[in-house]
């Protein structure tokens, strides 16, 4: 038998748990105050379009177009880019990028990787060399050029040609940044010594994934240091090496401060890259339809290296 005080009273609750209901018996709905998630979203994207999206967007359009940066503009259509095709030291500083891009790329990671196994010892002072070779990635760019303008003073007594000199290797002395065969492989050594630090540390990553069972099972069977590195530790340090290449790629093609900051392009046109050409043809000479024009060639060919790059790199990582 159910007692009087364990009948359900309408408008009141009926089982345990079902919560409030109405006369009828059926539940009472509540209302949610609770705000949507994506409304915390919409100021972040708010700034992004602002900042982002539509320069973006605007920067596509005002590459067809004689805009000069401040007025009207009215649409060229092609024109631009015909110019582009014709334009010698434009297409001088392409050239000038993929050699740059080249060297930067494969001896960043070449020593990024040498770095890395140095460190991933036991050394006693592995800390310290980590924390010494990566400093240089953290500095600013500028901050980097104009310190390597002192190392590469021309006068035979200072900087790097000092150095040569007082070992006795003055025939060696050179004018860095002021001879054209030079200067671009000079910014890339700039280049190559901030960034080393920081390819190391992708690879050390890479290296302290390694399984360690991997690398005894190997030694048990007998495999020496370079066989267990080029069987066991180089096919599982593929991810880490996607990640360098990527990066290393993506900042050669696009590299402008420390170009400008040491050599602003020179001497003549030896050292001048698709980023410095943008650079002075808009805020130099005033053609900021065409300097778009150049920034959206060179955006579009970034983007096309990277994706084919990606795939090419993707499918040769192996799972640890």
């Amino acid at each position: 038998m159910t007692s009087t005080s364990e009948k359900a009273v309408p408008g009141t609750v009926g089982k345990a748990g079902d919560g409030p209901r109405t006369g009828s018996g059926r539940p009472v709905r509540r209302r949610d105050h609770t705000a949507p998630p994506w409304i915390f979203v919409v100021p972040a994207l708010g700034v992004y379009a602002l900042v982002v999206l539509y320069p973006s967007l605007a920067g596509v359009m005002y590459a067809f177009t004689d805009w000069s940066g401040i007025g009207g503009f009215s649409f060229t259509g092609l024109d631009n880019f015909r110019t582009l095709l014709d334009d010698s030291r434009a297409l001088e500083s392409v050239g000038n990028t993929l050699l740059l891009t080249s060297a930067v790329v494969v001896v960043q990671n070449g020593a990024g990787l040498l770095l890395a196994l140095g460190v991933h010892t036991e050394i006693k002072s592995r800390a310290l060399l980590r924390l010494i070779f990566f400093a240089p990635a953290v500095v600013s760019p500028v901050m980097v050029a104009i310190l390597w303008k002192y190392v590469y003073n021309p006068d035979n007594g200072a900087g790097l040609n000092g150095v040569l000199g007082a070992i006795g290797l003055g025939g060696l002395r050179q004018d860095w940044l002021g001879d054209p065969s030079l200067a671009l492989w000079s910014v890339a050594a700039m280049v190559v010594w901030q960034y080393a630090g920081y390819s190391m540390v992708v690879f050390l990553a890479g290296l302290q994934g390694v399984p360690a069972e991997l690398h005894e099972a190997a030694k048990i069977d007998g495999a020496g240091s370079w066989q267990r590195f080029r069987h066991v530790t180089w096919p599982l340090l593929a991810p880490a090496l996607t990640i360098n290449l990527l990066l290393s790629t993506i900042g050669g093609l696009k590299l402008f401060d420390q170009v400008y900051a040491a050599t602003n392009g020179g001497p003549g046109t030896s050292s001048e890259t698709l980023s410095t050409v943008l650079y002075k043809e808009a805020f130099v000479y005033g053609k900021f339809g065409y300097s778009t024009a150049v920034a959206l060639v060179l955006a579009l060919f970034v983007a096309a290296v990277s994706l084919v790059q990606l795939h090419c790199l993707r499918a040769r990582e192996v799972p640890a």
